[in-house]
């Protein structure tokens, strides 16, 4: 049977050059940018990998809070969520929510990106795989 081996949000923003900077200075991804000019990106790091697309309609970009309160459009999962925290909060992140145990079985906390997009970082309590399924 075949192996899945990852999935990429694809996040719609207004901005590509803003976006770029904000993953790569703010969240430590390494960004690449495709097109001429460029219009779509992609900002990974480690096994995390996002898609960016910019949009000509930066009116109907819509995250996912919008629709659903605290939901999230990226759930990254990291090996130790306490060192992410104190890095991004370093790199000068606007933190969304601060970390907490959440009733899903992560410790996360989150972000916002600057088109709004909420993307949180969470490591399983008890060294379960714990669920993501469920907003905040």
């Amino acid at each position: 049977m075949a192996v899945l081996t990852g999935i990429s949000p694809v996040l719609l923003v207004a901005n590509l050059d803003r976006a770029v900077s904000f993953y790569r200075d703010q969240l430590g991804f390494e960004c690449e940018t495709y097109g001429d000019p460029p219009h779509f990106a992609t900002a990974a790091r480690d096994e995390a990998t996002l898609l960016i697309a910019v949009t000509s309609s930066p009116e109907r970009i819509l995250p996912h809070r919008t629709v659903i309160p605290a939901m999230w459009n990226a759930y990254i999962r990291v090996d130790d969520v306490e060192e992410i925290y104190a890095e991004v909060q370093g790199r000068g992140a606007t933190i969304d929510y601060s970390i907490y145990d959440a009733p899903h079985g992560f410790r996360e906390f989150g972000v916002q990106d600057p088109d709004g997009h909420d993307i949180a970082f969470g490591q399983p309590l008890n060294g379960g795989r714990g669920t993501s399924s469920t907003s905040r």
